[in-house]
This record gives structure tokens, C-alpha cells and sequence, in this order.
């Protein structure tokens, strides 16, 4: 079975069966792949009492196509880190939040492919304008 896909039978009333003889005598299937969907990432910096760290909100409909829940946190992690400078970030999340706040940076949008749709990423400023 592949990961990420639904099959579909191709269907109308004008469309062909969705198993037509070949000449050879085989039999060919007309089914094709649902595009995969893509998942909307929460994202923020979770500061604890020794580290940062960087949590991903999952959505509750995440698609199925997302099987190992470290891959895509690191994916989304990865995704952030090239938007948005790590070290300034960090220390920025570090001046402004006290233990226990989770400083949010916005969201990700991925296809579990890998392939990065959207992000909407706020930089973190130490101190309010």
C-alpha cells in the first residue's frame, strides 16, 4: 500500500469502466492518485528552565500521509531555521519570555512529501516597540 495516497476510481457516466481490456488480453486499471493534502503547522519556542525548545502544534485532521511524528517536527524545525535567524531568535525568545511562556513564530504549511506550501513566520523581537 502507498503511504500518502487514496485511490480513486475514475467515475462519470460518460467515463469507460475503470477496467478496460487491452488488446494484449491484460487488463489495465484506471485509477488515479489523490494529491496528497498539506498540514498547517503551529510553531512557537517553548522556554523551559535550562533549554529553548522548539514545539510544533499538530492538527487534529493531520493527513495520513504524515506516519513519523519526528520527521515532520524536524521538517517544520528546518523549515523555520531557514526562514528566521536561529541565534537571534533564540536570544530574543530568551529576553522577552519568562519559564514556562511559549513564544509563538506562526505556522508552516507542508505536503508530507516534504514540500513546503506556506509559512507565515513572525521574527521575535526582545523587546516591544
Amino acid at each position: 500500500m502507498l503511504t500518502g495516497f487514496e485511490w480513486r476510481a475514475l467515475r462519470s457516466e460518460d467515463a469507460p469502466s475503470p477496467f478496460d481490456e487491452r488488446s494484449d488480453g491484460d487488463f489495465t486499471s484506471r485509477f488515479e492518485p489523490r494529491a496528497m493534502c498539506a498540514d498547517t503547522f503551529g510553531v512557537g519556542i517553548r522556554v523551559a528552565e535550562t533549554e529553548l525548545r522548539v514545539v510544533v502544534g499538530v492538527p487534529s485532521d493531520i493527513d495520513a500521509g504524515w506516519t513519523d511524528p519526528e520527521a515532520f517536527q524536524s521538517l517544520v524545525a528546518e523549515t523555520v531555521w531557514e526562514r528566521l535567524d536561529r541565534r537571534w531568535t533564540l536570544e530574543a525568545v530568551a529576553a522577552r519570555y519568562e519559564t514556562g511562556e511559549t513564544a509563538p513564530l506562526g505556522s508552516v504549511t507542508i505536503e508530507p512529501d516534504g514540500t513546503v506550501v506556506e509559512t507565515d513566520l513572525e521574527r521575535v523581537d526582545a523587546m516591544d516597540d
